[in-house]
């Protein structure tokens, strides 16, 4: 299984050309994938056949949140159930590196009253002693856990990755992400032992109109200011052709 992160309903179309059947729908990738509007959901859903993980995170920064960011987090992952998510990926801490159990406990009751997939997602590569926090999730019933391996890159944490899913895949499904693409997605599922990944597969495209003489809302810089990165239909069918390579 291919999961694709996607930016925005037109990212979200282009993983489905690619093939990708299941993605996460976010806003501002830029800040690494804040919550999406209700409208790009119910765009996915009436322009693909795609599974939708959405992420529920209300601002960029860390993952402890006050007590008004909370009940944001937890109003629009109701709305987006509403809508039709077939899953929400979340992540609190209550301390810099500790896992907030009573609100990941509450977040597992609300998406499971919805039937749909609970996934904790990188805030995970934060916290102190790994595998003790992973065994934490599956007993506070998370399904799915997106993480890097507490590297850089999946690849760069792949030993912890194939730990995890030794220790804990029969419990808890384990989605590597970061770095993933179709030059070591091949290699990274048989050395983990994983039975699916999560990519960006993105590329750079022409951004108009994003600059000025003197102003400038661009996200990229340097050469690339005039440019921003869109889910590339070429690089998911690329990757997705790794699953039967």
């Amino acid at each position: 299984m291919i999961e694709v992160c996607c930016g925005s309903a037109s990212d979200a179309l282009a993983a489905w050309r690619g093939g990708a059947r299941r993605i996460e729908l976010n806003s501002a990738l830029e800040l690494g994938g804040l919550t999406p509007s209700v409208a790009s959901l119910r765009l996915v859903r009436e322009s693909t056949g795609l599974e939708v993980v959405v992420m529920a995170r209300p601002r960029g920064g860390g993952f402890c949140y006050g007590g008004l960011e909370w009940r944001q987090l937890l109003d629009e992952a109701t709305m987006l159930l509403e809508e039709g998510a077939d899953g929400i990926a979340f992540g609190v801490l209550d301390a810099p590196r500790h896992l907030d159990e009573a609100r990941t406990a509450q977040m597992v009751s609300l998406v499971h009253s919805y039937g749909a997939t609970v996934v904790f997602h990188r805030a995970f590569d934060l916290v102190d002693e790994p595998l003790a926090a992973a065994r934490l999730l599956v007993g506070l019933g998370v399904d799915r856990l997106l993480t890097s391996g507490q590297r850089h890159t999946a690849w760069e944490g792949r030993e912890l990755i194939r730990e995890l899913q030794v220790q804990l895949g029969d419990e808890l499904q384990i989605l590597p992400g970061s770095g993933v693409n179709a030059g070591n997605a091949r290699e990274l599922r048989e050395f983990t032992g994983v039975g699916q990944l999560h990519s960006s597969c993105r590329a750079l495209v022409d951004d108009a109109a994003a600059s000025g003489r003197d102003v400038s809302f661009a996200v990229q810089g340097g050469a690339d200011v005039a440019r921003r990165y869109q889910v590339s239909e070429e690089l998911v069918r690329a990757l997705v052709a790794t699953e039967t390579a």
